[in-house]
């Protein structure tokens, strides 16, 4: 399991799809408002570092104990959202719409994701001002698997992809 701080300083990958303006306190402050919750500091940490893009391949996948639609093993995360509104693309702040569009409980907030699945910051059991946990949804087989109890925890259990390809190639 890799540090926060660790995956932290090499959370994003190179393309610059997906990202957002420079996080600010007034930006954070706004989407709290607009998305009625706090939100972690450990993911406000990693936005800071750059608001939203494509994950690095060292941190893609997030290992799981349980088979999904996705894979035997593991979930992917190849983006995560940033907090804006930069050139039209999809934003935390885009997730009251998200999910009452895909019919997600709530209240979530959508961290990646493509509409079928989607990885989000689960606030029905903290509340609004509590430390959500991170769970899987995964709309069209009906079903959702809690990933981690926080997102710190979430970041440090990250791992690549590749590292999941089985010997016998399946």
């Amino acid at each position: 399991m890799a540090r926060f701080d660790a995956v932290k300083a090499t959370f994003w990958g190179e393309d610059r799809h997906g990202v957002q303006p420079p996080l600010t306190d007034a930006v954070v402050q706004d989407a709290e408002r607009r998305l009625g919750v706090r939100l972690p500091t450990s993911l406000l940490e990693i936005l800071r570092v750059q608001n939203g893009g494509v994950v690095a391949d060292s941190w893609s996948a997030f290992p799981t104990d349980a088979p999904t639609s996705w894979s035997e093993d593991h979930v992917p995360l190849d983006h995560m959202m940033g907090i804006g509104r930069h050139d039209e693309q999809c934003s935390l702040l885009d997730s009251g719409y998200l999910v009452e569009e895909w019919g997600l409980p709530s209240p979530l907030v959508l961290l990646s994701g493509d509409g079928h699945c989607w990885i989000a910051l689960d606030y029905r059991s903290c509340g609004e001002r509590g430390d959500p946990s991170v769970t899987w949804f995964d709309v069209e087989c009906d079903t959702e698997l809690p990933l981690a109890a926080d997102f710190r925890a979430f970041v440090e259990r990250l791992t690549a992809s590749p590292s999941f390809d089985h010997a016998d190639g399946s």
